[in-house]
């Protein structure tokens, strides 16, 4: 029979876990306002597709109200702390009399005399009084509403002359530090991945593409960062997340990549830990019952492989194919332990059956 082979290389080679993934943002909130009044002020950044960072103003919300409170509240306090000390004089006098009549008092009547309830009283004014002090002061803070973390902004729901509500919905803002992709992968590949959060180091390198979206050619970078412990539902899949630093591509190293768009659905390559001294095989090559064909002295030999592992292309073997043994490639109508074999480099004229096989075995040993 005349047939085509493959030369087996003994290496170290990584698989490669094909699967789709969602972009998912690290940080997504729909911030409110936490005092009421009228918005006075608007960031010119504060706009949908705006980029804010962290701690710029976004809103500001009338603070007269709020700094007229505060005022009071300091009156008040002011007021305490005069009582106070008026109340320690009393206690001095107090003191001095029950001293000069020499009498031994219970300590209850003591307390009394001495005026000790009255003293924990105006004491307990003045805490009360701080803290009102210190409730208005964050209240005319929080009449500027701040950026909590590097952002894109998703939506606005208010503007300048909008009257809002404590509690109500101003925008929604997504980090733009690091996104992530929601990933599945099957569970007999869970053992060669790397996970930066598992293992204290940098995780398996994965290749981002929206096949839909992008050139053929373009995708970005992320590391294996977390395998959460659940099953998909409906497949039995592992979820795992892709961290991918500068998700909207707003860095100058970054600059003409795509961005990734939230809830997008893209394609993830995830690079698997490193395998050495493997055979690495095309898939297609793997035989019904797990079995290889090998041209051995001019015939056929099958072979059963032990497959360590196998992922969208190849097949990575540790047993029963040896360094530099002729696999053959061909599709055989009629498959017979010990049949006679010829190549078809041979029979064209190439390079006879003892050499290293043509142009197409190099390209299958060296990964196509």
């Amino acid at each position: 029979m005349l047939v085509e082979v493959t030369e087996a290389r003994l290496g170290d080679y990584r698989p490669v876990i094909l699967a789709m993934g969602t972009v998912e943002p690290e940080h997504d909130v729909s911030f409110q306002a936490r005092v009421g009044g009228r918005i006075i002020s608007r960031s010119e950044h504060f706009t949908p597709g705006g980029v804010v960072e962290k701690g710029l103003v976004l809103v500001e919300i009338d603070p007269a109200d709020y700094e007229n409170s505060l005022k009071q509240r300091q009156s008040a306090l002011d007021r305490a702390m005069s009582d106070l000390a008026m109340e320690m004089g009393r206690q001095n006098v107090a003191r001095h009399d029950y001293q000069a009549l020499g009498r031994q008092l219970s300590d209850e009547h003591r307390d009394l005399v001495l005026r000790r309830p009255q003293l924990n009283a105006a004491r307990a004014d003045v805490k009360d009084a701080e803290a009102a002090v210190d409730q208005a002061r964050l209240d005319l803070d929080r009449t500027r509403v701040k950026a909590p973390f590097d952002a894109q902004v998703l939506s606005r729901e208010a503007d300048v002359g909008s009257r809002v509500s404590e509690g109500e919905t101003l925008g929604r803002l997504v980090g733009t530090k690091t996104g992530w992709v929601a990933s599945t992968v099957p569970q007999s590949s869970l053992r060669w991945l790397a996970f930066t959060e598992k293992d204290g180091h940098e995780g398996s390198v994965v290749h981002i593409r929206n096949r839909g979206a992008w050139p053929e050619d373009e995708f970005r970078t992320g590391r294996l960062w977390r395998l959460v412990g659940a099953l998909e539902a409906d497949t039995r899949l592992a979820l795992v997340l892709v961290a991918v630093d500068d998700p909207f591509a707003r860095k100058k190293s970054n600059s003409g990549k795509p961005p990734l768009l939230i809830n997008s659905f893209v394609e993830v390559s995830i690079e698997g830990r490193l395998m050495t001294s493997i055979i690495r095989l095309e898939r297609d090559n793997i035989r019904k019952n797990n079995t290889v064909w090998i041209m051995k002295d001019g015939r056929l030999e099958i072979r059963q492989v032990d497959t360590v592992f196998s992922d969208a292309r190849y097949a990575y073997i540790r047993d029963g194919v040896k360094d530099s043994e002729k696999v053959i490639t061909s599709n055989l109508a009629t498959v017979a332990e010990g049949a006679r074999l010829r190549l078809k480099d041979a029979e064209d004229g190439g390079r006879p059956e003892s050499g290293s096989g043509g142009k197409d075995n190099n390209n299958a040993v060296n990964g196509g």
